[in-house]
C-alpha cells in the first residue's frame, strides 16, 4: 500500500483526539473498544514514553494517553513550574501510533475542589528512598494514578521500569484496593551512552550529561559484581566506588532492594534484586535502576 503524498512529501498522520475535561472523557471512554489501555504520563514525551505507547497499542482494544503534570507529587522546592510542557509536540509524537485519545486535564479539572483532603497513602515502602528524599511524593503519585484509572475505566495500565519504586507501589495499591486493572511494565529505554531516558535529561548541559553517566555506570558495576557471586557488601561497594570517583554529582542514595516491596537486601538475603540509585547533577535529579541477582548461602 502506498502512502498518500502531496508534492512528493508523505502526509503526516493526524494527531489523536484531545480531551481536557472529565465529563467529555466519560462520554468518550464509553464508546472505546475494550480492553481500554492507559499510559499515564506527565508529557514532554521521549522515546521511552513511546515504547509504552507502542506496547499499549500492541495489546489491541483502545489506547488512552494521559498528559498531566501532577502538582501533588512535587515538593515545595522542586521543579513543578519549570517541568517541561510541550503538548503540541507530544501530540505530534503520538500521531500514527494507535492512540485513540489523549486526556490532558487542567489542574482545575483534575482537582476541582483544590488540593484533595483524602489521598492514597503509600504505606511503609513509600517512605524509603524516593519517598524519604521527596516526602509526600508517592501519596501524590498514587492519588493521581487512582483518579486516572477510575476516570478512564482502564482495563490495563502501562508503566516504565525506570520508575521501579512507583511501579511497586502502584502494584500494591491495585492489589490492596481491589482495582480491576492489569499492570504491564516496559523495560527502560536508554541512549547509546547508557543514560536512561528522562524528560529531565533536557535540563543537562553537555558536561553535566557526561557526569550523569556515573549513575548507569555504578548500577552496571554492581550488576557485574553480583554476577561474580561476591558478597552483598561488595556488590554495593562496587557501585559506590564508581559514584565516589565521579565528579560534579551528589548522591541521594544507592542500594540493593527487593523489587516487589523496596526493602533493602540484608547480608543473608539472596535472589532477584534491584540496584537503585539517585543522583543530582547541578539542579537536575536523576533516578535509575538495574536488575541483579544476589547469590546467598542457598543461591
Amino acid at each position: 500500500m502506498h502512502r498518500l503524498t502531496w508534492n512528493d512529501d508523505p502526509v503526516s498522520p493526524p494527531p489523536p483526539r484531545v480531551i481536557d475535561a472529565q465529563r467529555a472523557l466519560a462520554d468518550a471512554v464509553e464508546r472505546l473498544a475494550r480492553p481500554r489501555v492507559l499510559v499515564p504520563t506527565m508529557g514532554a514525551l521521549h522515546a521511552g514514553h513511546l515504547d509504552l505507547v507502542d506496547k499499549a497499542a500492541s495489546v489491541g482494544g483502545s489506547v488512552i494517553v494521559s498528559v498531566f503534570v501532577n502538582p501533588l507529587q512535587f515538593g515545595p522546592n522542586e521543579d513543578f513550574d519549570a517541568y517541561p510542557r510541550h503538548l503540541a509536540g507530544d501530540l505530534e509524537a503520538l500521531a500514527g501510533r494507535g492512540v485513540d485519545l489523549v486526556y490532558a486535564p487542567t489542574g482545575r479539572d483534575m482537582y476541582p475542589l483544590g488540593a484533595p483532603r483524602v489521598t492514597v497513602q503509600p504505606g511503609p515502602a513509600g517512605s524509603a528512598y524516593e519517598g524519604k528524599v521527596r516526602p509526600g511524593h508517592f501519596a501524590g503519585v498514587l492519588t493521581v494514578v487512582a483518579k486516572l484509572l477510575l476516570r478512564t475505566r482502564a482495563d490495563i495500565a502501562v508503566f516504565g521500569r525506570k520508575d521501579a519504586q512507583q511501579v511497586a507501589l502502584v502494584r500494591q495499591m491495585v492489589a490492596d484496593l481491589d482495582l480491576p486493572v492489569e499492570l504491564v511494565v516496559v523495560p527502560t529505554r536508554r541512549d547509546p551512552d547508557g543514560l536512561a531516558l528522562s524528560s529531565r535529561n533536557a535540563y543537562l548541559t553537555a558536561a553535566q550529561r557526561s557526569q550523569a553517566l556515573a549513575l548507569p555506570a555504578a548500577l552496571s558495576a554492581a550488576a557485574s559484581a553480583a554476577a561474580d557471586a561476591v558478597p552483598l557488601d561488595a556488590v554495593k561497594a562496587a557501585g559506590l566506588e564508581v559514584l565516589g570517583k565521579a565528579g560534579g554529582i551528589e548522591v541521594d542514595y544507592f542500594d540493593i532492594v527487593r523489587p516487589d516491596d523496596f526493602q533493602a537486601f540484608g547480608a543473608e538475603d539472596w535472589g532477584q534484586g534491584l540496584a537503585i540509585g539517585a543522583i543530582r547533577v547541578g539542579t537536575t535529579r536523576l533516578i535509575d535502576n538495574w536488575p541483579i541477582g544476589i547469590v546467598g548461602k542457598e543461591g
